[in-house]
């Protein structure tokens, strides 16, 4: 099966046989079949070369046709307004990190999905947005046509969106699935990443990029945010006894999962591990659960293939089982997870309500919340002082002066007027407090033995 993925600045598109890259010019492409015919006659040969050219031609005039009436949602904004200047992502000791940001939604999230890039984009970055089977085409065709239409997005070309996806049930194995085809997609697309964050169209950030770069910059890279649950969870055994099957894994549309009738036993050549499903795993962590050089990723990925929620197990237990990665684990996941709201409580109060304790908990992400959650404005506005529709500033997005429009008194200053630097950050107080815990937390994790070993 291919991959396909549109990246949103470039007008060049190129296949290969292992997956198919869609560069958002969007131009048609031709497959190519080679064949052998020999003709012995010279008028033939001609005849057939002009037939050739006829048909090239009219297919010339109908790429045209295609091309304008598929551009005509596009707006003025897509013109080269905000001309590519090369920016070097200066990586070592001292510089900020690069983070890998794999951004997942379903049908109906083209919103959300496209706010949330907004909220965490930062140049330094890269991102891959995704829409699963349960989207139709023309949602996927319409994200990728809004994320070419922003130029800062064109300019810095960071962002590409995965084309063609499969069911997802996040109960089930083809979320797993899914989240390690992002990793290698990132890694096939470019390996200047350091760190692979998943995040749900649902959720949102908690404080700006230049805090989250400016935590993790002194960090050593090799470290793996990742919670894990209790000890005495009663329920793991159950859970991992327990045989699934995830249609999504070979159907074409979602369906519930299937539960099989017997279970199975303990296993006893690994110990298994859970914990939160979400992580900040680093990238030569997922180069290995993906390569799997010596066949243990590849093992536990067999066996939670028929385990519900192996999202809670998979990475847990990959690197709770591996020598070289088992002492990289710092048991934080910088999210907060927000509870369902009661029926009987309205949703704006509730939210409301549990502003203070959201905004103070520290942490990077929360979710889940619903599309134009009101939290989500105050949030913009108080935390992230990102502009309606706009992006989050920081050096590397220079305003110029401000221009007032007469005629409805709306500000410019919604995209960046200037390329700044993107090699220097400035963090706020939230960034500060986070740099100060990780820091601590990496302390103490380093001084004593694996987290792995306390489980």
């Amino acid at each position: 099966m291919f991959s396909v993925v549109f990246n949103i600045s470039s007008g060049s598109m190129h296949l290969n046989p292992e997956w198919k890259v869609w560069r958002t010019g969007f131009k048609s492409h031709f497959w190519r079949a080679g064949y052998i015919m020999k003709i012995s006659k010279k008028s033939s040969w001609i005849f057939g070369y002009s037939v050739v050219l006829f048909v090239f031609a009219v297919c010339l005039l109908l790429l045209g046709t295609f091309s304008s009436s598929f551009f005509q949602e596009e707006t003025s904004e897509t013109k080269d307004d905000y001309p590519y200047v090369p920016r070097i992502r200066v990586k070592g000791p001292g510089y900020p990190p690069v983070f890998a940001y794999w951004i997942c939604g379903s049908g109906g999230d083209r919103g959300k999905i496209l706010r949330l890039l907004k909220a965490v984009y930062h140049p330094r970055n890269r991102y891959i947005l995704q829409l699963d089977a349960s989207s139709s085409d023309q949602e996927k065709r319409k994200l990728a046509l809004l994320v070419k239409s922003h130029k800062v997005f064109r300019a810095f070309r960071n962002v590409d969106i995965v084309g063609s996806s499969n069911p997802l049930d996040h109960k089930g194995s083809s979320v797993l699935a899914s989240t390690l085809h992002a990793a290698a997609l990132f890694l096939k697309i470019s390996r200047d990443w350091d760190w692979f964050i998943p995040l749900s169209a649902s959720d949102y950030p908690m404080m700006t990029q230049d805090d989250l770069l400016h935590a993790f910059t002194s960090l050593p890279r090799d470290l793996n945010f990742i919670r894990y649950s209790n000890n005495n969870d009663r329920n793991r055994a159950t859970t991992i006894n327990q045989v699934i099957v995830d249609p999504g894994l070979y159907a074409q549309k979602n369906a519930p999962i299937l539960y099989a009738s017997e279970t199975r036993t303990k296993p006893n050549t690994f110990r298994t591990f859970r914990g939160s499903s979400w992580t900040i795993l680093t990238r030569n962590f997922m180069e290995y659960c993906i390569h799997g050089w010596d066949n243990l990723p590849r093992t536990l990925l067999m066996y939670f293939t028929n385990v519900v929620n192996p999202l809670e197990f998979y990475f847990h237990t990959v690197l709770c089982n591996s020598p070289r990665f088992l002492n990289t684990s710092v048991n934080i996941n910088l999210r907060y997870l927000i509870q369902k709201t009661p029926p009987e409580v309205e949703q704006h109060f509730f939210n409301l309500s549990h502003y203070k304790n959201l905004v103070e908990s520290g942490t990077a992400f929360a979710g889940q919340f619903k599309e134009n959650d009101l939290v989500l404005q105050k949030l913009d506005e108080d935390i992230l002082k990102r502009p309606p529709d706009g992006l989050v500033r920081g050096k590397w997005c220079l305003p110029s002066a401000i221009n007032q429009n007469a005629e409805n008194n709306t500000s410019t200053l919604d995209y960046c007027e200037k390329q700044g630097n993107i090699n220097i950050i400035k963090p706020g107080p939230s960034g500060l407090r986070l740099q100060q815990l990780l820091s601590k937390l990496v302390s103490v994790t380093r001084s004593r033995s694996s987290q792995c070993n306390r489980q």
